[in-house]
């Protein structure tokens, strides 16, 4: 029974993933047709506006595949690894920690390389990753979930401080950063996809070989111990990868929130804890659902477009809502 519901969720995901896609191609703020799309693809009839349309079109819906992939990824990895069912990149401060870096770069470094974007969005993030673990560990209980959560609630709260600080004087820092700040999938190139995708593909195969030890970790520490693995790698090598996700995707789109807490959440509550199934579904699922978000804004939008990352909030929220009030019931 549960393998057919698996099959299902697997089914339904890579449906709903092509259809995403096809839509995205097809619209926004202009709709176009089965020939204008094929003209984009290979490239011919570059005079047509509509083919140019859709040339732009594909290397942002590949982008935004990507990159909904690699959060919600990232979010199943920071799940796991912290034990808490509402743990992601935005809550523990990852995200912040990578925004304060990038604003270091450009207002200090005046940086405009989007590979330094990416290597400084990475140090921020795993900088801010460590401290928030760490200060969670001080007292009783070590690391415990609400301690986690309250600690990236923290630092996130400082680190959006320290952001304004050096955003406010400096007119032209503040025009950069409010335009990334607001999280977008759009603008993206192809040179954009083919620099982010190494980093992808390594992240995601390195979570998916840690699969069996994720599954593990779910044991109590002592069992886990006994069966021979180390914690403190696992651990270690999953934060890592989780924060290769996060922050490569957040220096080229901006912080684009939600995607990395409900995706893995719900997908958990459909499919279970083995991270194998829970990793390739949560992928599946969470590249569709950011693709719906960027088309929907651009519909919403016209002639303009609402950014995908005010889209995934106005999603995400209400879904976050009942994720708590869920665990509260639960807990009576």
């Amino acid at each position: 029974m549960k393998q057919n519901k698996i099959t299902i969720v697997f089914t339904i995901g890579i449906i709903v993933l092509i259809l995403s896609v096809i839509v995205s191609i097809t619209y926004g703020a202009k709709a176009v047709g089965l020939s204008d799309i094929i003209d984009g693809i290979l490239g011919r009839n570059t005079d047509s506006f509509n083919a140019n349309v859709v040339a732009a079109r594909i290397p942002r819906t590949i982008f935004g595949l990507i990159a909904g992939a690699s959060l919600s990824i990232a979010g199943v990895l920071m799940q796991s690894i912290t034990r808490n069912p509402i743990a992601d990149p935005s809550i523990l401060g990852v995200n912040t920690g990578a925004s304060l870096f990038i604003v270091i770069g450009i207002a200090f470094f005046n940086i405009q390389s989007k590979i330094t974007y990416m290597g400084i969005a990475f140090v921020g993030a795993l900088i801010t990753a460590l401290f928030v673990y760490n200060l969670a560990s001080l007292g009783n209980g070590g690391a415990t979930p609400i301690k986690l959560a309250i600690s990236g609630a923290a630092v996130s709260t400082a680190l959006t401080s320290l952001i304004s600080i050096f955003v406010m004087p400096d007119s032209s820092v503040m025009t950069t950063f409010r335009f990334w700040q607001i999280g977008s999938i759009g603008g993206t190139t192809n040179t954009d996809i083919l620099l982010l995708l190494p980093f992808t593909i390594a992240a995601i195969v390195i979570s998916l070989m840690l699969s069996n030890n994720l599954d593990t970790m779910l044991l109590s520490e002592e069992t886990a111990k006994a069966l021979g693995l180390n914690i403190g790698l696992t651990r270690g090598i999953a934060a890592i990868c989780g924060v290769i996700l996060c922050s490569t995707t957040t220096a080229l789109a901006g912080p684009i929130s939600f995607i990395g807490l409900m995706i893995p959440h719900l997908i958990r509550a459909i499919v279970g804890s083995n991270h194998k199934i829970l990793i390739l579904s949560s992928g599946i699922y969470g590249g569709a659902i950011l693709i719906i978000s960027d088309v929907l804004g651009r519909i919403l939008g016209r002639p303009g477009e609402l950014e995908s990352g005010i889209m995934t909030a106005l999603i995400g929220a209400p879904v976050f809502i009942y994720l708590i009030r869920k665990a509260k019931l639960q807990s009576l």
